[in-house]
């Protein structure tokens, strides 16, 4: 689906080289990773899986919010319109699992015609008793 995001979302930058990451949340928690795609199969209808990834860009973590982040701390999703994929399970969905999701995003957003941007964001959250794991691609019509 579509998400016109009307704030960015902010986040603490964590320094994690693990490029499988994939968080044990509790309560209240919440993670943000974002990646570059390769240009090369970001605008495939049929994207290599194995090569869609490009180099991750950096992971965060939500502060408190009454706490301030520090401008060269802060890393965000920024407002802007998305393709916006999600699933709600029983744990965080894993690096193989998410990326099946944004590689079917991908098919069904250049299908759709859109004009599709060269990051994906991966959210991580706890909400409503289960974990949600959340596919945020920058889109235009």
């Amino acid at each position: 689906m579509k998400l016109k995001l009307c704030a960015p979302l902010l986040y603490a930058k964590i320094d994690i080289k693990n490029d499988d990451f994939c968080p044990k949340l509790s309560k209240n928690e919440e993670y943000l990773q974002c990646f570059e795609l390769n240009p090369l199969q970001s605008d495939s209808i049929e994207p290599i899986r194995g090569q869609f990834l490009g180099q991750p860009v950096f992971i965060g973590h939500k502060i408190a919010e009454n706490k301030k982040i520090e401008e060269k701390e802060a890393v965000s999703l920024p407002q802007g319109l998305y393709l916006l994929v999600q699933k709600r399970s029983t744990q965080a969905l894993n690096r193989s699992e998410w990326l099946d999701m944004a590689v079917e995003q991908q098919k069904d957003g250049l299908w759709e015609r859109n004009k599709l941007g060269n990051l994906l964001y991966v959210r991580y959250l706890y909400e409503d008793e289960a974990y949600v794991t959340q596919v945020f691609r920058p889109a235009e019509n």
